[in-house]
């Protein structure tokens, strides 16, 4: 049979399809890792059999043949590719971990020197009540704080502690070089950068040192921030603020709630705060009381706290003995007194 025969009755029958991986060809899109040679080359591909064209029946050998060495070569261009792309992935995992060990890095370097800075400012509050605040013999340890704490800023600009603790001493101490106003400025960027500490020493700063001017709202909002990290001193203040009324609606739940979490923190005056609330007959919140959550092994389980409020109170009264304080061994002392009372009556 010549070819026109073949050709001939190979357009009068049913034409089929191009086989399905030039269907595969044409619908993938080329990454752009694809270098110019490859490109041109399944472009060529893609021209010499468009999905229009139909494909005639003597010719099914000769595609599966091309079909065949073309599908070999897509598989090692397709194969260079896969180890292009996890050689790029490699190297940007790689540049991350670089990235992220130099981050660590400066932060340690950087809590190095504040912990130098903060074991100079604890010697000087160890010998500061036995001296005048502008003791010469202070300088050498103030300026030792102060260059750490320079040198902890000047590794990591991010680093919140360092600018509290800077600030700190601009605000407190008579450091060669203080300055009032950079002082305050560390403070309210520490505060707002999310340090605990500074938001509670801004919060305090802002109720007690502002005359004439009204920050009261000001300084409940840095105490909040400061109480949602569970500061102790936060929570002790903004308790006090919440029982007396101050600036806000009086509610002694919450004040409750605020001088119980602080005693767990082991805030003394906290402490004795709670407990005389619970002996003038104040129910502790049903936050507190609804779940006592112990940890038993990997379970939790409920247990239901119903225990004498007078009970309660001597605990947080132990509790603030055990702390130093002078008020806690007080009150321990006027139960028993009480108890006695009561027993001879």
């Amino acid at each position: 049979m010549s070819y026109e025969s073949e050709n001939t009755e190979g357009a009068s029958s049913d034409e089929q399809d191009v086989p399905p991986f030039f269907q595969f060809l044409s619908e993938t899109k080329i990454s752009p890792l694809v270098s110019d040679d490859m490109e041109d080359q399944l472009g060529r591909c893609k021209d010499l059999f468009p999905l229009t064209q139909k494909v005639p029946s003597f010719s099914l050998s000769v595609w599966s043949s091309f079909d065949l060495c073309l599908q070999i070569r897509c598989l090692k261009m397709l194969k260079s590719l896969v180890l292009r792309s996890r050689s790029t992935q490699n190297i940007l995992n790689h540049m991350q971990f670089i990235q992220q060990r130099g981050l660590h890095s400066r932060n340690k370097m950087a809590m190095e020197y504040i912990a130098k800075g903060w074991n100079a400012l604890k010697e000087v509050d160890r010998v500061i009540d036995y001296c005048e605040p502008r003791d010469k013999r202070l300088i050498p340890h103030l300026n030792t704080a102060k260059d750490n704490f320079e040198m902890a800023l000047e590794v990591d600009n991010s680093n919140t502690h360092a600018r509290y603790w800077l600030s700190r001493l601009h605000l407190k101490y008579h450091v060669p070089g203080q300055c009032k106003a950079i002082g305050a400025a560390l403070l309210v960027e520490a505060a707002n950068m999310g340090d605990a500490d500074a938001q509670y020493e801004l919060g305090r700063n802002l109720r007690i040192e502002n005359e004439g001017v009204d920050t009261d709202q000001e300084a409940f909002y840095y105490l909040e921030k400061a109480a949602d990290q569970l500061q102790p001193d936060a929570l002790y203040l903004l308790g006090a603020v919440y029982l007396t009324g101050d600036c806000v609606k009086k509610d002694v739940a919450s004040a409750i709630w605020c001088f119980h979490r602080a005693s767990e923190k082991d805030h003394a005056g906290a402490a004795i705060a709670y407990g005389s609330l619970l002996l003038r007959g104040y129910e502790v919140p049903t936050s507190l009381t609804k779940f006592n959550l112990i940890k038993n092994g990997r379970k939790l389980r409920k247990k239901t706290c119903e225990a004498n409020p007078i009970q309660l109170a001597r605990e947080q009264f132990e509790n603030a003995a055990r702390l130093g304080s002078d008020l806690g061994f007080r009150w321990l002392k006027r139960l028993e007194e009480e108890e006695k009372s009561l027993l001879a009556a």
